[in-house]
This record gives structure tokens, sequence and C-alpha cells, in this order.
């Protein structure tokens, strides 16, 4: 393997909740570590709720802590911190991924007590705000959201802010031009998603990283085999369209992060086919800028789920939770 496994270990001890799935992690000046996903009997169940564990520097993860249920389906959580005491977690509500609602809980303390959930954008039916990896924070202050839309055709857009992370505006459509037919009806599958889940074509689920505080990335989960890829020169505001890469994706999600080397790491499933198997779960580096990737390692390898990275840098080193079997969340750091 390039590079060293300095921590490796699963976050639940004991089981709150049955099915797990779709992590995020955030670490806090403290050395404290945040960790969060969505649990309940089945994903797209009304039993599903938000849950959240903590683990100070040397210690175990603490029992989950649930953060959100309401009877409605709940998804993708995503922690986010724009100066290292404020902390956001986003989330997803709805029976309906097409009409999904944001809803953001706020924590001014650094994650020890957080607010009453609000909306994120009132009124909106369909998703604002981080549909499942981190935003970015770019030098200038200004927080980019990767979001998407799964009403018909999948699309994704980024979602801008001025204020930490607390509103947002949306940026231009990121879309795959001349896609023929936005429906994939027939899809049979072993994967556990919610069968709304297999209706539709596109991009979804981007991941971004910075040149600098115009030039902007982002590979994106889609339905055609591969990673996609968009650019924008104009700090987020505007896309190009969604144009394919070699890296080989099974319509799951993926992960990437910028080291302070300036390499570029992608977390993924290096699968070829759509609603493929969700193993093995792969790192790939680049050293171009994002232009080409390498093989790093495999994390997961062998029958089941490994999925869903979330990654997050300090340095050459990264910190990466991940679906394991859907019955846990695993933890990892990594140096590269």
């Amino acid at each position: 393997m390039y590079g060293k496994i300095l921590e490796k270990r699963l976050i639940i001890e004991q089981d709150v909740s049955g099915m797990c799935h779709a992590s995020t992690v955030l670490k806090m000046p403290d050395g404290e570590i945040l960790a969060a996903w969505f649990g309940g009997s089945r994903e797209g169940a009304g039993d599903t709720g938000i849950y959240l564990s903590r683990r100070k520097e040397g210690e175990r993860f603490s029992a989950p802590e649930r953060m959100a249920a309401s009877g409605e389906a709940h998804w993708n959580p995503v922690l986010f911190s724009p100066d290292g005491n404020t902390v956001l977690l986003y989330y997803k509500v709805g029976m309906e991924i097409a009409q999904w609602r944001t809803y953001v809980r706020i924590s001014e303390d650094g994650g020890k007590t957080f607010g009453e959930e609000r909306e994120l954008v009132f009124g909106d039916r369909g998703g604002r705000g981080p549909v499942k990896n981190k935003p970015l924070r770019l030098r200038n202050g200004r927080v980019l959201a990767p979001a998407s839309l799964e009403q018909g055709e999948w699309v994704a857009f980024v979602d801008l802010s001025d204020d930490g992370g607390r509103t947002f505006q949306r940026s231009s459509l990121v879309r795959i031009p001349d896609l023929d037919g936005a429906n994939q009806r027939g899809i049979k599958s072993s994967i556990p998603v919610s069968p709304q889940s297999f209706q539709n074509r596109g991009v979804i689920q981007p991941a971004l990283w910075a040149e600098d505080d115009r030039n902007i990335h982002m590979l994106l989960r889609s339905s055609e085999g591969r990673i996609y890829r968009s650019d924008s020169r104009d700090g987020g505001r505007s896309w190009t369209d969604a144009a394919p890469t070699s890296l080989l994706n099974n319509n799951s999600g993926i992960d990437a992060v910028k080291l302070a080397d300036g390499r570029i790491v992608l977390a993924y499933n290096p699968v070829g086919t759509n609603w493929g198997e969700r193993s093995p779960l792969s790192l790939a580096v680049s050293e171009d800028g994002g232009r080409a990737f390498r093989h790093l390692c495999h994390l997961e390898e062998g029958p089941g789920e490994y999925s869903y990275p979330a990654m997050i840098s300090e340095g050459t080193t990264i910190l990466l939770t991940y679906t394991y079997q859907r019955k846990n969340i695993a933890f990892c750091r990594i140096r590269l």
C-alpha cells in the first residue's frame, strides 16, 4: 500500500438501529472527532433517524445519540464547521427522495450541544445544501455545498453561502448533455437501497476541491458506469456539462479531498456496472490536479457492502468513514 493505516475500527459497539448508512466525519480543533449517519430498519423507512457519535483523542467512540427522527425517512447527514467552533449538521427528511427537505441543526459550542432543527430553505422540495459530501470553504470565506436533485433526470449543482453555510444561493445545474432518456426501468440489483432510487439516470452527489477561489472542480456519481467531472472558473456559480472520466462507478457515493501537498485523494468503488456490487472500496490519488488518478489500495474487499465514503484531511493524513455491511460505520486514519 502507498501510505500507512494508522488506525482502523468500527464505530458502533452496541447496535441502536439495525441498518446504518451514509456517514459523515468532522474533526474539531481540540482533536475530538464527530461522526454521524442515518439508521433504522431499512433505507427509506419511516423509523430512520440521524445518529451522532463522538470520540476524544485516544478514547473510544461514544454510544450513538439520536439527533433527529420524526416518523418520516431521514437520509444523508453532513457535518461541517466553517470556523472551528460552529458546527452545522445537515440532513434530508422525506419519504420521497425527489421531494425531500433539507434540515439543519447548529452547534455554537464546538459540537457539544445543538439547537433545534429548522428547514435550511423553507418550502424547498428536492434538496438544498449538501446532499452527501462535505461543503468546501474557499480562502475568501465562501462556502460551497455539493448538491443534487433526483426529480426525473438526476442533475447536480453547488449551493453557495457567504454566511458560513446558514443560507445558500444555487449555482447553474450540472447535467450529462443529450442523455438518451431519464428512466432506467427494469433494473435488478441486490443493493438494499430504496426502490425509488432505481428509476432515473444522470449525475448526483458531487465531491468538490479547489485550485483557488475561482477554479473549482467536482467529481460526480453517475448512472453511466463512470465517474463524471465538471469544472467552474467563476468560484462555483457556473459549471461545465458533466463529462465522463476513466474512473469506474457503480452508481454509489464517492468522496474526494485535497491534501496539503496538493494531491487529490478519491475514495470509491471501482466497479463499472450500474447498481453493481459495492465492493471493493478503494483509494486512488491524483498528482496532477485531478486530471488522472492511479490506484493506491483497497480498503475493503470480498462480498458485502463497503460504500459511501466520507473524507476529510489534516496535512497529508485523511480521516475516512464508510458504511460497513449496512451494520456498522468504519473509521480509518491513513497517512499518504
